[in-house]
């Protein structure tokens, strides 16, 4: 029985993460985070930007001023060089004519005789003069032997170049600048050679002027206007800071001010220095600040008023209201004793005696609002019940009217941490807003929860909301349509209670239309009192809704109307297993 080897184990490089690697990905991520704050820094501040733009365009402007007077100082370094051993190349050429004029092919011995005194002459008298400058005559185009003579001593052939060889051939005074060696360490020379004129034929004369000196002098010159215009750099950027500086300390004293300002510290003021125009935008400032700590204070005084009026006159009318409820639930007890005009009179009197109820009970809840004296009584709280509740309550208005009601409910308890009087009053109001506009048509409850949160939609089929109506339904006495006659005689303010249930619950009231398709409210409340919602177990715009440009729809699965602000809503319906559907008609 034969059994196969184990497989290889990996080796411990290969175990091993690569050093280069976790090497490279630190430096990356540091410089990344270095030139993320960069670009932050140069975003956020006004003087940085300002400093930098003045540093890089000073740098390239006094760089390039720089260039150009470095480079004109080494052109009149080298003119001048130029001039002086052209004019001593002339003054050498012609003596040494002169010297070996006398002199033809059978007097060689004295003419290379002759050719070394006038070398030695023309380098200064000296074979080991120290000026660098080295003098040579070089006879190569003559038949005989004649040998190169050079002072000092050195080997020139190696700096003289062909073409300039050639050129002194031909008659010419020529130059050329060359790097050797000659006397000791390789020096920059300026060769200039010219010809020499005998009765036997041609010599050439050279001078070979080191150029160091030169080159020592326009090197200062350059790091001297290098230094300059660094100095100059700095100088301005300096000055730019300063001057930056100078103008963005008020702006950030008035942006922080305006902080201050907006985070209701009104008294907030900036300091005044100087009489120019930043003093004067501190001073208009100032008192643009001090006109509007005068203006909200007045508006609040105003709005504590109104609050306190409204709150006042709610209480004041109970005593009266319920003393004219009495009398009018007496006479309305006995109103089939009375004349059919009085009777009816009776039946008016008690249902706008019920109105004038509901609207000071209103009035009284929002005052509670505006003064921030509602409290929130949590508890947990089964959804399903309460939503029968109120179908039940609104049963007959939604038979009177011939709106059936449809449930679409989960199978199990939607346990959820509410004011189960609080939700039952917005859905309340939503269901009866509804079946109110519904257009005797079916009106669909939708009950839905995930994780976080529990959401509740109501959607009809009626006339529908006009773009931007999704935030008005909401206002106080706010009606879409002013002349339309109503079934419940509302108040106006059941929205607007609503809207702020659901606030104090930390949740949502959102609502959609569009015309001719119906609208829709959603209900989103935090499973858990105290959490905050980032999303809702049910879509906002219902998947019915057809397309603004007329198309067809695909399942439900994508959804556009006037009340979501142009964005898409994607998904399935909410509707899934585990749900039932009732109809109430």
């Amino acid at each position: 029985m034969s059994t196969s080897p184990p497989p290889p184990s990996p080796s411990p490089t290969a175990r091993r993460p690569s050093v280069g690697g976790e090497l490279w990905r630190a430096v990356s991520g540091r410089v990344a985070g270095v030139v993320g704050r960069a670009h932050q820094t140069w975003r956020r501040s006004l003087q940085v930007r300002v400093v930098t733009i003045t540093l890089v365009a000073s740098s390239l402007l006094v760089g390039g001023f720089a260039f150009l007077i470095a480079d004109k100082i080494t052109t009149i370094l080298l003119d001048s060089a130029r001039s002086d051993v052209r004019q001593r190349v002339t003054t050498g050429a012609n003596y040494a004519a002169k010297q070996v004029s006398f002199y033809g092919q059978a007097q060689e011995a004295q003419l290379q005789e002759t050719i070394d005194g006038t070398v030695n002459y023309l380098a200064g008298g000296d074979p080991q003069q120290t000026s660098g400058v080295v003098v040579a005559i070089t006879a190569d185009d003559y038949p005989n032997d004649i040998q190169t003579r050079t002072s000092p001593s050195a080997n020139v052939q190696s700096l003289i170049s062909p073409e300039l060889r050639a050129a002194i051939a031909d008659g010419k005074v020529a130059s050329q600048i060359r790097t050797g060696r000659l006397t000791g360490e390789t020096t920059k020379y300026l060769i200039y050679g010219s010809p020499v004129p005998t009765r036997f034929g041609q010599i050439e004369l050279y001078y070979l002027v080191p150029l160091g000196r030169q080159d020592v002098t326009a090197a200062d010159a350059r790091a001297t206007v290098v230094a300059t215009g660094v100095a100059l750099v700095i100088l301005l950027g300096l000055l730019a800071a300063l001057v930056t500086r100078l103008v963005v300390n008020p702006v950030r004293v008035a942006a922080r001010t305006a902080q201050r300002l907006s985070a209701g510290l009104l008294d907030q003021r900036m300091v005044v220095n100087g009489e120019d125009d930043l003093a004067l935008l501190g001073a208009s400032f100032n008192q643009m600040a001090t006109n509007l700590q005068r203006q909200i204070l007045r508006l609040e005084e105003m709005s504590r008023l109104q609050r306190r009026f409204t709150s006042d006159v709610s209480h004041e009318l109970r005593t009266p209201l319920t003393t004219v409820r009495m009398a009018a639930d007496l006479i309305f007890a006995e109103r089939d004793e009375f004349d059919p005009a009085v009777a009816r009179s009776a039946e008016l009197l008690q249902a706008e005696l019920d109105r004038f109820e509901e609207l000071l009970t209103d009035l009284l809840e929002i005052s509670r609002f505006d003064a921030g004296f509602a409290m929130l009584d949590s508890e947990p709280t089964d959804l399903v019940p309460v939503v029968h509740r109120v179908v039940d309550r609104l049963a007959g208005l939604a038979e009177r009217v011939g709106v059936p009601i449809e449930l679409d409910l989960p199978g199990t308890p939607v346990i959820a941490e509410v004011d189960p009087r609080r939700v039952e009053r917005v859905l309340r109001n939503l269901v009866g807003n509804a079946v109110e506009h519904g257009e005797a048509r079916p009106v669909l409850i939708t009950l839905g929860i995930d994780e976080t949160a529990v959401a509740i939609t109501v959607r009809d089929h009626g006339v529908g909301l006009k773009v931007g109506e999704e935030k008005l339904v909401f206002n106080r006495f706010w009606r879409a349509d002013p002349s339309r006659a109503r079934q419940t005689g509302g108040t106006g303010l059941g929205l607007s209670i609503s809207l702020e249930d659901a606030r104090l619950h930390g949740g949502w009231l959102e609502a959609w239309g569009a015309p001719g398709q119906g609208a829709q409210f959603r209900l989103t409340l935090p499973a858990r009192a105290g959490d905050r919602l980032t999303t809702s177990p049910l879509r906002l715009v219902p998947a019915d809704a057809a397309l603004p440009f007329g198309g067809p729809r695909d399942g439900g699965t994508l959804a556009i109307g006037p009340g979501t602000g142009g964005a898409l809503a994607i998904g399935p319906t909410p509707a899934g297993d585990g749900q039932r559907t009732e109809v109430h008609s």
